[in-house]
This record gives structure tokens, sequence and C-alpha cells, in this order.
């Protein structure tokens, strides 16, 4: 049986859609804000200065979408709805996330 190398350059290589999701411009920052923890709608924007309500909702669903992120809606009135990495997106920690915390002032452990 013949192993299939992965092809970055072919556009049907499956590594693509890998690359399409970290290139994203928002798609690591929101990664690596929940690899602080569980967070709210609220908390991630506040957290990813400069991010829109819209493309944060997009970015989520394209994330959850992927298997990245998993979204939990509480049964309670208000809805209260939390995002945290699946174990898919946990295996981004390792060589995704120290890249872009590498670039940060910010401490590693946030208060948000």
């Amino acid at each position: 049986m013949t192993k299939l190398q992965p092809n970055v350059f072919d556009p049907n290589c499956d590594s693509r859609q890998v690359l399409a999701l970290l290139a994203d411009r928002w798609s690591m920052l929101i990664i690596y804000a929940l690899s602080l923890g569980v967070r709210r709608h609220g908390e991630l924007k506040r957290m990813v200065g400069g991010i829109s309500q819209k493309m944060l909702t997009q970015t989520l669903r394209s994330l959850e979408r992927d298997g990245i992120v998993r979204r939990r809606v509480h049964a309670v009135v208000p809805p209260r709805v939390e995002y945290r990495l699946t174990p898919l997106g946990r295996t981004l920690l390792d060589t995704a996330v120290p890249a872009v915390a590498s670039r940060s002032r910010t401490p590693a452990v946030s208060k948000y």
C-alpha cells in the first residue's frame, strides 16, 4: 500500500484546511483566550481587543463547526452560553498557542 505524503501546495490537501484555520486573523487569538479557561461571549469580546461582535460570532461558529470549540448553552433565563476548547482544540496548544503567547505582553494567566 502506498502512503500519501501531505502536499500543502495541492488545493485538495487536507492540510490546507488546517492552514486556513490557523491563518485566520482571529482564530488563534480566540483559541489562546480559551486556553486560559471557559469563557462567555462577552468575556471573549473584551479579551480579544478590536474584534467586532459579528466577527467573534462567525469565528466561534467556524471553530465549533471544525470541532475546535465546544459551545454549551445553559437552560436559564437569560440564556447563558459558554465556550471551551475541545480535546482537538487542546492539541493546538502545544504548537500554535506558544507562538501567539511569545509575542504577547499579557501574562499567560488572566483574570477575565
